[in-house]
């Protein structure tokens, strides 16, 4: 445990400086924005308050907006052990690589956790700037918690393609890419059985009043984090054997 205190502080000693932070505040932002936008010019139509609000707020957040943000998490996660001729080091530090790992991943689910509370709270802002009075929906507490299941399995899917593509922007436009395909496998009825869609729909994204099988959501969740956190540990210990 002592060990991964230590790598967990190492990670967010890398991570205090980066420019990610200037992305974690602006692009929720823009979408809050432009969701509030969108609500108060078609308030004729949309007049179920908190889920209208939020119908217009996650659409493009959970899309297209947070895919592509947790893919730079995960990119500015490993940039530092692809650049500065770092990779050796890293690979020969006698830290087992499920720690390694760990530390890694926690800074990543914690950047999306972060994430997810600035998105709930500019949402509480906005909704009270455009005169809502209702009280906050209780259920926004499921789609946070469903939220961030979700997107724990798109940080071990995108810790994986940034661990093995080197570049820093490749992985994010994967991300970004595998964010619209969610849309489409949503509206095909697959959403549940692809990583980048659960995020969405664990936020229900663009519905807020969706029903989804919250057991098979969970599982599938866990396998895709199971499943990418095995394979990027294996793939480190491949290389430390290489390495070494």
């Amino acid at each position: 445990m002592n060990t991964l205190i230590k790598v967990i502080r190492t990670e967010q000693m890398k991570l205090k400086r980066s420019p990610v932070w200037i992305a974690f505040l602006t692009l929720p932002a823009i979408s809050a924005f432009f969701g509030t936008f969108n609500y108060l010019n078609n308030l004729d139509l949309l007049k179920s308050e908190w889920f209208s609000l939020w119908s217009q707020h996650s659409l493009f957040l959970c899309y297209f907006f947070m895919p592509a943000l947790i893919g730079t998490y995960c990119s500015c996660l490993w940039r530092l052990e692809h650049t500065r001729h770092n990779w050796h080091s890293f690979l020969t530090a006698p830290v087992p690589r499920l720690t390694l790992y760990l530390g890694k991943l926690f800074h990543a689910v914690l950047m999306t956790v972060l994430s997810s509370v600035w998105i709930f709270t500019l949402f509480y802002v906005c909704g009270r700037l455009c005169g809502i009075q209702a009280p906050f929906p209780a259920a926004a507490s499921e789609w946070f918690v469903c939220g961030i299941a979700g997107g724990t399995a798109i940080c071990c899917v995108q810790l994986y393609i940034s661990l093995m593509i080197r570049s820093f922007a490749l992985p994010v436009g994967i991300a970004l890419a595998g964010g619209i395909g969610g849309l489409f496998m949503t509206s095909k009825g697959f959403g549940l059985y692809y990583p980048y869609s659960l995020y969405s729909m664990g936020m229900r994204a663009n519905n807020p009043q969706r029903e989804i099988d919250l057991v098979s959501f969970c599982v599938n969740s866990a396998a895709y984090i199971v499943v990418f956190a095995g394979l990027s540990v294996f793939y480190l210990h491949k290389h430390e054997m290489a390495a070494g």
